[in-house]
């Protein structure tokens, strides 16, 4: 007799099915084109999205700003926000890092928006928009994130508590010349990581190919950071080992595989979690 399908099984396929199509996409190629929202059945909240390609950041910013930035300081590799002068031996400060993969999504023709802004800015330039500046004080008064649609420039937004989490941002702030606050802490609100997307909804591949794109930047942005290392008077060795261990930096391939392994548990889960929220079928 032919047995009826288990429902809980069809959809425990299903989930497998969308875990092994991300894993392999994430590193696997670069985005292409995303395809119409409207022509795909599964559809996550734009928040939701947000929320994902935060914690990716989150994962990423510290790995770099801890692992590679805090220990790199103690063991004599130099961070500078001249890091580009070609006679200037250092790599990028964690929010230039950032500003490095937002670069690379911006060319990678997602139409994913990052920014870093704050209240207390070091570079103009990082001065938030009169309706994010309302956002923001919100956010600094409430500590949570805020998701709303901006119309001054037509997308929908959403800002996370970007916060001092290593000595070294607190040290940098506090002693740089142009800094208009000098008595941060560990832990304060610093500014807000600010994301901006066009549409208030993305289906599972859009999210996928979003995800790929940040992922990309990081990598990207790591590159750049390594090809210029290696034109240090003194360049650190490149492989296997940490700053940490002493004066290396690890390979691109040794960075992302550990950048990966913090950041991909979490990811999948957030994205299985929009079970509920996508349209599947039962």
């Amino acid at each position: 007799m032919a047995q009826i399908p288990n429902v809980k099984h069809s959809k425990s396929i299903l989930w497998a099915g969308i875990f092994l199509v991300v894993g392999i996409y994430l590193f696997a190629q670069r985005p292409t084109p995303l395809v119409d929202s409207e022509s795909a059945g599964r559809v996550i909240p734009v928040e939701k999205m947000f929320r994902i390609v935060a914690a990716e950041n989150n994962a990423a910013r510290e790995l770099y700003t801890k692992n590679i930035v805090g220990y790199g300081m103690k063991v004599g590799l130099g961070f500078s926000e001249k890091w580009r002068e070609a006679d200037v031996a250092a790599g990028p400060l964690p929010a230039l890092f950032l500003r490095e993969a937002a670069t690379s999504i911006q060319k990678s023709r997602i139409p994913l928006g990052l920014f870093l802004g704050s209240d207390f800015p070091i570079a103009r330039s990082n001065n938030f928009g009169s309706a994010q500046a309302e956002r923001f004080k919100m956010m600094r008064a409430s500590s949570k994130p805020q998701f709303f649609y901006s119309p001054d420039i037509k997308l929908q937004v959403a800002m996370f508590a970007d916060l001092a989490v290593a000595p070294g941002c607190v040290t940098c702030h506090n002693e740089h010349p142009k800094s208009p606050k000098v008595d941060w802490k560990l832990g304060d609100i610093m500014g807000a990581t600010t994301w901006s997307y066009p549409k208030d909804k993305v289906t599972l591949e859009e999210m996928v190919q979003i995800i790929s794109a940040y992922r990309g930047g990081v990598v990207d942005a790591y590159e750049a950071y390594l090809a210029k290392a290696a034109k240090f008077s003194k360049p650190p060795e490149v492989g296997d080992r940490w700053p940490e261990d002493g004066y290396f930096l690890p390979s691109k391939d040794v960075f992302v595989k550990e950048f990966e392994r913090r950041a991909s548990g979490n990811t999948i889960s957030l994205i299985l979690q929009a079970n509920s929220l996508l349209k599947v079928p039962d």
